[in-house]
């Protein structure tokens, strides 16, 4: 029993002695952080709607809070946000992939460890007469138990680069998590602004049929009274029916709208109806923050997710380059061995073996090293791809801040033509009424009046949605920050 413990020390002893030795370097390429870029400004336009500090402006410097719709004060908006968040099976779907990549970390982590197994057996054995020579063995049964280890000397650091390749993979879904959550968040707000424009422009289109029915209510008096002809009734008749054909698309945008909340919020259109939100009841954000460029660069879900695909490509050439070194394997076996049941943990019982096993690659027609080249291509790919995210989202920024400055001054003009459009159809209805001027005049002031109305509504509406962009385009705040993966593995030594 002496002589078992103290192989059990040595074997143990020799494997962990080993390993400290040659696990000294871990080849390939250490991964680097992307510097971030040193612009300052998204646009080189000047954007003097957001600056004078009027209305709307910006707030360099600052991010988006964490439930950035809160900004729109909706008490509506913020119940359909946890509602969707709470219901939504993508989301949930990316959560179980985030879960899924980290438990393939803990896995690959394993390798780097001793494996431990425990063998047993049982069996009948007879040698044949060429094996054993003169001497004749009968038929014997025998009998074997025992735990056995083996160890992979990663002396090259190939495993630890697995490991760190499976943890980048790992980050990678979790910035996909954060990302489909911004998605969400940023669905929810569009289609829920869309409810609001919707039955703005619904409103409005209702008005203006209601005084298209009352100018054809005047004509029509007017006609029997003999002071105008059939052509201005035909005309009035005319203006309503066309005016009708506003409603039918309006309707079908609300409902589209509706149903794609409802499956966003995780239910289906005919089991749940989304709140009746409306344009006056919310409130458009003054401060708009305004993350700086370089922040962006470490914040924003998708360039993070290239980051870490990055970071993953980098790995794997590592990986590559240790496949072109010897595989060293250590194993040791202890254990019972006997002929009969009844003798098998007697101490006379006791096996044990330590074995070094290497393996080199000698001759393999250049797959190898065509392996390793290839992930130094995938992780300069990976690398452009990052760059070219960066340039893009810097993109998506600067068009969501110039259409928010276009959306100030379109606003103020339909507020203008809606203001000139109100006091023109106030005259011409005044003039009317005295005859000054015909029944023409008089649609054709509505016309004019109703189309800056709903030019005003869309307009508003737009302003809205440009905002909400806003908020995604920096990324949000989601509330879902990448974990850490649980360390398992000692630190990779540096070459």
């Amino acid at each position: 029993m002496k002589s078992r413990t103290s192989l059990i020390i040595a074997t143990r002893g020799t494997i962990f002695i080993a390993a400290a030795l040659l696990a000294a370097c871990t080849v390939g390429p250490d991964y680097q952080r992307p510097q971030a870029p040193d612009t300052r400004a998204y646009t080189n336009e000047t954007l003097a709607g957001l600056q004078d500090g009027s209305g709307q402006h910006l707030a360099p410097g600052q991010d988006p809070d964490a439930q950035w719709w809160t900004g729109f004060h909706s008490a509506e908006l913020d119940a359909t946000m946890r509602q969707a968040v709470a219901g939504n099976h993508g989301l949930a779907a990316a959560q179980a992939t985030l879960a899924q990549a980290r438990e393939t970390v803990n896995a690959a982590a394993g390798a780097l460890y001793p494996q431990v197994g425990l063998d047993a057996g049982a069996g009948r054995q007879k040698y044949g007469a060429q094996f054993s020579g003169p001497e004749t063995f009968p038929i014997f049964n025998y009998y074997s138990v025992g735990p056995s280890v083996s160890y992979l000397v990663d002396y090259t650091g190939g495993q630890r680069r697995a490991v760190e390749q499976q943890r980048a993979q790992a980050d990678y879904q979790a910035f996909q998590l954060q990302a489909a959550y911004l998605s969400l968040t940023g669905n929810v707000a569009q289609q829920a602004l869309a409810i609001a424009s919707a039955r703005a422009q619904i409103a409005a289109a209702e008005q203006l049929l209601e005084e298209d029915r009352k100018n054809l209510s005047l004509v029509q008096s007017a006609f029997a009274a003999g002071s105008v002809t059939r052509v201005d009734v035909l005309s009035a008749q005319s203006q309503l029916a066309n005016d009708q054909t506003l409603l039918p698309p309006l309707r079908q945008q609300l409902s589209v709208a509706r149903h794609a909340l409802s499956i966003l919020a995780g239910k289906a259109p005919a089991d749940w109806a989304p709140p009746d939100f409306e344009l006056d009841q919310l409130q458009l954000p003054q401060a708009l923050p305004l993350s700086l460029p370089s922040e962006l660069a470490h914040r924003r879900p998708d360039i993070l997710a290239a980051e870490a695909q990055l970071h993953a490509a980098t790995a794997a050439v590592g990986v590559a380059t240790s496949n072109l070194y010897p595989q060293i394997n250590l194993t040791a076996s202890v254990g019972q061995q006997s002929t009969t049941l009844s003798h098998l943990f007697d101490a006379s019982s006791t096996a044990w073996g330590v074995a070094a096993g290497l393996t080199a690659p000698l001759f393999d027609g250049g797959t190898l090293r065509a392996q390793r080249r290839g992930a130094q291509d995938a992780a300069k790919a990976a690398l452009d791809t990052y760059e070219q995210t960066v340039l893009q989202s810097f993109g998506q920024v600067a068009d969501v801040l110039t259409a928010l400055d276009h959306d100030a001054e379109q606003l103020d003009a339909q507020k203008n033509a809606l203001d000139s459009a109100e006091a023109s159809l106030g005259l011409t209805r005044q003039s009317y009424a005295v005859g000054n001027v015909g029944v023409l005049q008089v649609l054709d002031a509505e016309r004019q009046y109703q189309q800056a109305r709903l030019g005003y509504v869309r307009a508003q509406a737009q302003r809205y949605q440009d905002t909400a962009q806003l908020f995604l385009a920096l990324g949000g705040n989601a509330e879902w920050q990448p974990a850490q993966v649980v360390e398992q593995t000692p630190p990779a030594a540096q070459p």
